[in-house]
């Protein structure tokens, strides 16, 4: 049960990854919200008259999806744990939804920060702190729990796929600013 997963893993009990199916399917059903909602939003931003902008887009956060489960492949077959890439991706992937909950702690950690008497902006940036570390370590986590590696090598890999998503997604959009300013 995803949820269930979902909610174990994120409170660090590895026996959470259990609860997602290591299948094709499974890994299949996670993507598709993945790659439906950018795919709406620039549908959305080409019927506003900006077709361009609304494809790079589209096709910088598909690249950014599918990059998630190559590179997860191909690191789980160097380390011997291929038979569990399918399953720790999956987690990974349902994972997004996650940011829906971590999105009201943030703004009632920034809005305790501010009542305290620190600045909107002290309290976003350290809002934005926590929450990316916790992210991070989620992501560790589940790399830990799902391939069955190291710590070392889970970081390792949590590494590689966020350096991977940043650049995929950032770097076609800057391209795009300077290109046409």
């Amino acid at each position: 049960m995803i949820p269930r997963g979902l909610l174990l893993l994120a409170r660090g009990r590895a026996e959470g990854i259990k609860e997602f199916s290591n299948s094709t399917d499974a890994l299949t059903a996670s993507l598709a919200p993945l790659i439906a909602f950018p795919l709406v939003g620039a549908a959305r931003g080409a019927l506003m008259g900006a077709p361009g902008p609304a494809l790079l887009g589209f096709l910088a956060r598909l690249c950014a999806v599918l990059a998630l489960p190559v590179i997860t492949h191909a690191f789980a077959r160097a380390c011997g744990r291929e038979a569990q890439w399918q399953r720790t991706v999956t987690a990974l992937d349902w994972s997004f939804w996650l940011f829906l909950p971590l999105l009201l702690a943030a703004w009632v950690i920034a809005a305790a920060l501010v009542k305290a008497g620190l600045s909107l902006p002290g309290a976003e940036y350290i809002t934005l702190g926590l929450i990316s570390a916790y992210v991070l370590w989620y992501h560790w986590f589940t790399v830990r729990a799902g391939l069955q590696v190291n710590a070392w090598q889970a970081a390792l890999l949590v590494f590689l796929n966020t350096a991977a998503i940043v650049l995929l997604t950032d770097a076609p959009l800057l391209m795009g600013m300077i290109l046409h300013p």
